[in-house]
C-alpha cells in the first residue's frame, strides 16, 4: 500500500528553506498553499525558529511526532544519513527530490544503492530520488516543486520525466483538465511505475491512469499487473524511445525485425494498455475516458452547424474503422419538423449556421435517442448569430440524460472560449479539430473491445521435453550456441511440430540414393553450422527431378558455400521432398530484455524482410493471442483464401504458435528461433516445418 504518499497524517520536509529561490521554500509553500491539513514539520539544521510561520526542527529525531511521510531536498551526499534517521524514527514513506544519484555517474549510483539498502532495511517505501514529487489534488497534498497544483479531477498521471511533468501540470491548469494524482518517480530506486499502476487501480478517486515512460523496470511484472488493472479502468501510455539505436547484429529474421518497440507494442496490447503516440493524444484519450461513458459500439453520429467540419469528421470516422450511424426515418422526420428545409437530416445532421441553441439541443436529443447511435460528436463553429455558451449549456444538459459518449468539437479561437470552458468544466471533453475527437472515440472503443473479448487460455501440450533437453545439452557441450536445420527440426519434432522428411548426404552418390528414396522432386540444402542463411550462400536448390540435376546441384552448392565462407565447416547437404501447394509463413522468437520471449508470425520465405508484414506477442500466448497474430498481418487474406488461392490450414498454424510458446517457457535459454518456412497446406492438411534454426544463450 502506498497511501502514505497521498494521504499522510503528518509530513516532514528535510531541507526546508526561508529563501524563496530554493526548492526547500517552494515545496513548503506548496504544501501550505495546497491546503494540506495534517501536521507539517520543516527540518533545517541552520534555520531560525520558524519558516513560513511553522516551527522548524534541526533534525528528524527532534520532531516530537513520528512523521508518516518525509520529503528530502538536500545535497545528495547527506541523503543516506537523513534516510537512516527516518528509518529509525519509524517513517513509512520518503519522497527524495534530491538529484545526484545514478543519473550522475558511478559515484551517484553507489550512493543510490546505499539509499536503497537503507530503505529496505527499515521497511520504508521511497519515491525518487531525482524526482519532481507527488501531488494528490483531491486530498490537498502538493508535495512537489511544481508551480501550482492542477484542478481536481479523476485522472492520475505517472511520469518518468519531471520536466515533462511540470509542462503537463501547467497545461492541465490552462485547459481545465482535472487530475486526481500526479507522481514524478525519477530514478525509480524503490517505488516503480508498476507499483503505482497497481495502487491507482484500487483508487476510487482515479478513473483513468496515464503514464509517460522511457522504459520499464520489470516488463513481465508490469504486464501481469496492468492486465488486472485494465479490466477495471483504462491505462493509457506514451512510451518514448521507439527507435532501437545501437542494436547488435542478429542471426535470425525474427531478430532483425523484432526491435524493442515491437515488444512494447505487443506487450501493451496483450495487457489492454492503450498506447498513445504523443502527449497530446494521451490527454485527448484521458479526458474522454475520465468524463464520458465508454461506447457500446462504433456507430457514430455527428450534430453540427457547419458542413465542412462535419465532412472532415465523417472522413476520420471511416479512416479510423468506425462507422457512420444510420438514422431511422422517424428520427429524420422529427428533425424535419423543426429544422430549416435546407438542413441535412441524415448523418451528419447539419442544423445550419443560423440555428440557435434550442434547435441544436433538440437535434442532439433526437440523435442521442436513436438505438442505432453509439456515440455523438457535437461540432460547433462561431457564426454570426451562434449562441455559443447557450449551445454548450444545452449540450451538457442533453448529454447528461443519456448513457452514450458525447465529445465536443467547438472550433475556433477566443469567440468559442466561453463555450469550451462550460463543456470542459461540466464533463464534455472538447477537441479543437474533428480528427482528434474521432481518434479519442476510437481509443475508447478499442478499450471496450479488449475488456469484453475472450482472453483465451494458455494451452499445454504433451511434449517430449527430455529429448529436446538432450539435444540442447549436446549443442552446448560442443561449445556451440546455435542449432542448424537438422537439430532444429529435431527439437520441433519433440514438441509435436510436424517437420519435413530429410536425409543428410555426404557426397553426390548419397544425394542420388536419397533422391530416389524420396520418389519425386526434391530440395537440396547446405548443412553447415557456420552458415545459417543458406540462400545467401547459394546453398539451396529447389525442384531437382533427375539424378543428373542432383549431382550437378551438389557440386554447385559445395562450391558456392566455399566461396561464401572459405573456412566454413561443411557437413553435407540435406535432401528433402519438395512440398508443393503450400503457402510459406514464418514463425520466430526473439528474446527481449524487458519482456523475455517475443513470438513473431508473418509471411515466410525470402519475402519476410522485404514486406515486414508480421505480428508479435509476448510469450506465453493464449489460443486467442495466436489467432489474433494470424489475423493481424495485412496479407491474412492469402491464408483465408483469395481468388485462386485456396484457404490454408490456419488451425495448424495456430497449433504451431502455441507449441513454440510452450517450448520457450520450458527452455528460457532460447535466444532466437526461426521456422522459415513453415508450409501452410490447404485447410485440414496441416502445416509442415521445412527449415528451422535456433540460437541459445551461452
Amino acid at each position: 500500500m502506498l497511501k502514505c504518499f497521498f494521504t499522510p497524517a503528518s509530513v516532514a520536509l528535510v531541507g526546508a528553506s526561508r529563501s524563496p529561490e530554493k526548492l526547500g521554500y517552494k515545496i513548503l509553500k506548496n504544501l501550505l498553499d495546497g491546503g494540506y491539513k495534517g501536521n507539517l514539520y520543516p527540518v533545517n539544521p541552520t534555520a531560525d525558529e520558524n519558516i513560513l510561520g511553522l516551527k522548524t526542527y534541526k533534525s528528524i529525531p527532534e520532531i516530537p511526532d513520528k512523521p508518516e511521510l518525509v520529503i528530502i531536498v538536500i545535497p545528495s551526499k547527506y541523503v543516506p544519513q537523513s534516510a537512516e534517521e527516518c528509518g529509525k524514527k519509524g517513517v513509512k514513506g520518503l519522497i527524495v527530490i534530491s538529484a545526484g544519484f545514478k543519473e550522475a555517474g558511478a559515484e551517484g549510483k553507489k550512493s543510490e544503492e546505499e539509499l536503497k539498502a537503507i530503505v529496505k532495511k527499515y521497511g520504508m517505501r521511497m519515491i525518487g530520488p531525482n524526482c519532481l514529487g507527488v501531488i494528490d489534488a483531491v486530498n490537498n497534498l502538493n508535495a512537489s516543486f511544481a508551480f501550482e497544483a492542477p484542478p481536481k479531477g479523476k485522472i492520475s498521471f505517472i511520469t518518468q520525466s519531471g520536466a515533462l511533468g511540470t509542462a503537463v501540470l501547467d497545461w492541465a491548469a490552462k485547459e481545465n483538465i482535472g487530475l486526481s494524482k500526479f507522481v514524478s518517480f525519477g530514478n525509480m530506486a524503490d517505488v516503480s511505475e508498476t507499483d503505482l499502476v497497481e495502487e491507482f487501480g484500487d483508487d476510487p478517486e482515479t478513473n483513468v491512469i496515464l503514464l509517460y515512460l522511457e522504459g520499464l523496470t520489470d516488463g513481465k511484472r508490469f504486464i501481469e499487473k496492468a492486465k488486472k488493472v485494465s479490466a477495471k479502468k483504462p491505462i493509457i501510455m506514451v512510451k518514448s524511445g521507439k527507435t532501437s539505436a545501437g542494436s547488435k547484429a542478429v542471426s535470425s529474421h525474427t531478430g532483425s525485425l523484432a526491435g524493442s518497440d515491437s515488444a512494447y507494442s505487443a506487450a501493451l496490447q496483450q495487457a489492454g494498455v492503450i498506447r498513445a503516440n504523443s502527449v497530446q493524444e494521451l490527454f485527448d484519450y484521458a479526458v474522454a475516458f475520465a468524463y464520458q461513458p465508454v461506447p457500446e459500439g462504433g456507430k457514430t453520429a455527428i450534430v453540427t452547424n457547419a458542413g465542412g467540419p462535419a465532412v472532415m469528421a465523417v472522413d476520420a470516422i471511416e479512416a479510423q474503422g468506425l462507422a457512420p450511424a444510420v438514422l431511422s426515418e422517424n428520427a429524420k422526420n422529427s428533425l424535419k419538423s423543426f429544422l430549416s428545409p435546407a438542413a441535412n437530416v441524415n448523418n451528419p445532421v447539419d442544423v445550419l449556421g443560423d440555428a440557435l441553441a434550442d434547435k441544436y439541443g433538440k437535434a442532439l436529443e433526437i440523435v442521442l435517442a436513436e438505438k442505432s447511435v453509439d456515440a455523438v460528436i457535437s461540432i460547433l463553429t462561431p457564426q454570426v448569430i451562434t449562441q455559443i455558451p447557450e449551445t454548450a449549456e444545452i449540450t451538457v444538459q442533453v448529454a447528461g440524460a443519456h448513457k452514450k459518449p458525447v465529445l465536443g468539437c467547438f472550433m475556433g479561437g477566443k469567440r468559442i472560449n466561453e463555450g469550451v470552458d462550460i463543456l470542459m468544466k461540466k464533463g464534455i471533453p472538447n477537441y479543437p479539430f474533428p480528427e482528434r475527437a474521432v481518434s479519442a472515440l476510437k481509443g475508447m472503443l478499442g478499450y471496450k473491445t479488449w475488456v469484453d473479448k475472450n482472453k483465451g487460455k494458455v494451452i499445454n501440450f504433451d511434449a517430449d521435453k527430455k529429448t529436446a533437453e538432450g539435444i540442447i545439452s549436446r549443442i552446448k557441450e560442443s561449445g556451440r550456441t546455435t542449432a542448424g536445420d537438422i537439430e532444429g527440426r529435431q527439437i520441433l519434432s519433440a514438441y509435436g511440430v510436424k517437420t519435413v522428411d530429410s536425409f543428410l548426404a555426404k557426397d553426390a552418390g548419397e544425394c542420388v540414393k536419397y533422391f530416389k528414396k524420396a520418389g519425386g522432386a526434391v530440395v537440396m540444402k547446405l548443412v553447415s553450422p557456420d552458415i545459417l542463411h543458406k540462400t545467401e550462400a547459394g546453398g539451396v536448390k529447389v525442384g531437382l527431378a533427375s539424378a543428373e540435376e542432383i549431382e550437378q546441384g551438389f557440386k554447385e552448392i559445395i562450391a558456392s558455400a566455399k566461396r561464401y565462407k572459405k573456412d566454413a565447416v561443411i557437413e553435407g547437404v540435406q535432401i528433402q521432398p519438395l512440398i508443393s501447394g503450400g503457402t510459406e509463413v514464418i514463425v520466430g522468437v526473439k528474446k527481449d530484455p524487458q519482456f523475455n520471449h517475443l513470438l513473431m508470425f508473418g509471411l515466410g520465405g525470402i519475402y519476410v524482410e522485404l514486406l515486414k508484414d508480421v505480428s508479435f506477442r509476448v510469450i506465453p500466448v493464449t489460443d486467442v493471442d495466436a489467432q489474433e497474430m494470424i489475423n493481424g498481418i495485412k496479407t491474412a487474406k492469402m491464408l483465408k483464401g483469395f481468388r485462386s488461392i485456396t484457404e490454408r490450414d490456419t488451425e495448424a498454424i495456430k497449433d504451431v504458435l502455441l507449441k513454440i510458446s510452450q517450448l520457450c517457457r520450458d527452455f528460457p535459454e532460447i535466444e532466437e528461433m526461426d521456422i522459415n518456412p513453415l508450409m501452410a497446406l490447404e485447410k485440414g492438411k496441416g502445416a509442415v516445418a521445412v527449415d528451422a534454426r535456433f540460437a541459445f544463450s551461452g
